[in-house]
């Protein structure tokens, strides 16, 4: 098999590709939480505590070498911390919603399994029946 005709299977696999939308979604999503927290969660909480800007929270070091002031922007991590949280807990509900689906499904198919079965009664009468037949 050719290189070319490996890197085709390799990139067409339907988990590839499920691969990379979800990395397109998850980019997305990203962008919407960072949103989220930077323009709607964190000002309502400035908002309470007394109209804080938290995006510019900052520590000033000193001066550099170039003549600009070194800051440590504390106030941009603790967005970006937070927009972590977010996306954190929404997966971990996803994950959550999934397993008990998967779990639900497992029952549902166990069940199904169960029923195709005869009952005991008649698996020894059919057996009963082949023993008189021989």
């Amino acid at each position: 098999m050719g290189m070319v005709q490996e890197f085709k299977d390799f990139a067409l696999k339907g988990n590839m590709v499920d691969m990379a939308v979800g990395i397109i979604i998850g980019g997305a999503f990203g962008t919407i939480v960072k949103s989220l927290v930077a323009d709607v969660i964190m000002p309502f909480i400035g908002f309470f505590a007394g109209g804080l800007d938290f995006s510019k929270l900052t520590l000033a070091l000193g001066e550099g070498l170039d003549g600009k002031d070194v800051t440590i922007n504390y106030g941009l991590f603790l967005n970006a911390t937070i927009a972590f949280l977010i996306v954190a807990f929404v997966l971990f509900m996803m994950i959550k919603m999934m397993n008990k689906a998967k779990e639900a499904m497992a029952k549902e198919e166990a069940e199904a399994e169960k029923a195709a079965e005869p009952p005991v009664q008649e698996q020894l009468l059919a057996e009963i029946r082949d023993l008189l037949k021989k």
